[in-house]
């Protein structure tokens, strides 16, 4: 891997690393927190939902 490179994937995972605790600090805990348990009941709900709608019970034949 190039240098180049090297340093791209570090100031990505720098960056990311500094806004996650921008958005858990301070006041804005609560709804960063909030948020992203929201999104994560969201998520869970459209697996299920997912899952649920897929039935394959009836035979095929060839």
């Amino acid at each position: 891997m190039s240098t180049t490179k090297k340093l791209a994937i570090g100031l990505g995972i720098a960056s990311g690393a500094l806004l996650a605790a921008w958005l858990l600090t301070g006041d804005r805990k609560k709804k960063t927190v909030d948020f992203i348990a929201k999104k994560a009941d969201d998520v869970k709900r459209a697996i299920r939902k997912s899952r649920e709608s897929f039935n394959d019970s009836e035979a095929h034949y060839v």
